[in-house]
């Protein structure tokens, strides 16, 4: 589909603002705004941490590109002000964002729709986690429930280790989840639009795709085609476009699953503004399908709306 970018408008790449995630967003924003302009897109930087968000419509901005990432970003925050602005902007709108950064609440969400989704329990400080170990057995995953890029989250290998994780968890987000561990394929699905892209395979060093990994080492390794079965890859890729719309994302998304050795697999979250880094997902994906980064960039803006 060719876009007419001179119709785009002036545009605000929204990047940094006040979030654990504000390198990764400056990361992000920074290579969407080169995409934009080497595609001749009248865009600017805009960091929300900085200038106040109430300057958009000052500075005659027409649509925004999100390339925020965390609390603040891409919880529903920014989406609403934006909707009360009047300015159409990237991705999902307040109640999706808000929903798909809270995990515990997508799955909610999930397992009354049918969506496959590891057992969990919340914590409180009250917890019984010898309970909880009981119940999910070892190993299982600790996470900050409203956090991203894996800031917070401990693979528990022994029950000694539980506390400790709990306690990193809870000092980021006082709404924390323990998750069954799954065994399996790290995959993502990248979805532009309405089509669910091909899936990417994640190698990374010991199984450890955390932070570090993610944004700042070469060691990972990313497979796409991912090497999946192609009609478990397409019943995968459907089953990511359900879970985006129960939640009632649009726009674009990132969801991570895990594939387990009998194929049968487990959806962990949904992303509504994924990285858009030189390690990222969906540009993996969407370069598989021919599209190029600035290519993608321009495309994710043309769908900017206000999604009230």
């Amino acid at each position: 589909m060719t876009v007419d970018v001179q119709s785009l408008g002036k545009v605000a790449v929204l990047m940094g603002g006040p979030s654990s995630e504000r390198e990764i967003s400056l990361l992000s924003g920074s290579g969407v705004l080169a995409a934009l302009k080497e595609k001749g897109v009248d865009a600017h930087a805009f960091d929300p941490a900085i200038h106040s968000i109430f300057d958009l419509p000052r500075e005659k901005f027409d649509r925004v590109f999100i390339a925020l990432h965390g609390r603040f970003g891409e919880d529903g925050t920014v989406q609403g002000v934006l909707e009360t602005l009047k300015i159409p902007y990237t991705g999902s709108g307040v109640m999706a964002s808000a929903l798909a950064m809270d995990k515990w609440r997508t799955k909610l969400v999930w397992q009354a729709a049918g969506i496959p989704t590891p057992r969990y329990h919340v914590l409180t400080p009250d917890s019984d986690l010898t309970r909880v170990l009981d119940d999910l057995g070892l190993p299982l995953i600790v996470k900050p429930a409203r956090e991203g890029s894996s800031i917070g989250v401990s693979k528990v290998n022994i029950a000694s280790e539980f506390p400790a994780a709990f306690s990193l968890a809870q000092r980021l987000d006082p709404l924390v989840i323990a998750e069954q561990f799954i065994a399996g394929q790290e995959l993502t699905a990248a979805i532009v639009g309405d089509d669910a892209l091909p899936l990417v395979r994640i190698e990374a060093p010991e199984g450890k795709y955390d932070y570090a990994n993610k944004y700042f080492t070469e060691d990972v390794r990313y497979h796409c085609p991912a090497g999946v079965r192609a009609a478990l890859e397409d019943e995968i890729r459907l089953m990511a476009l359900r879970a985006f719309r129960v939640l009632g994302c649009s726009g674009w998304g990132r969801a991570d699953l895990i594939l387990r050795p009998d194929g049968s697999y487990a959806f962990l979250e949904m992303n509504t503004s994924p990285g858009m880094t030189g390690h990222s997902l969906v540009p993996m994906a969407a370069r598989a399908v021919g599209l190029s980064y600035p290519d993608l960039c321009v495309r994710l803006l043309s769908l900017a709306r206000c999604n009230q």
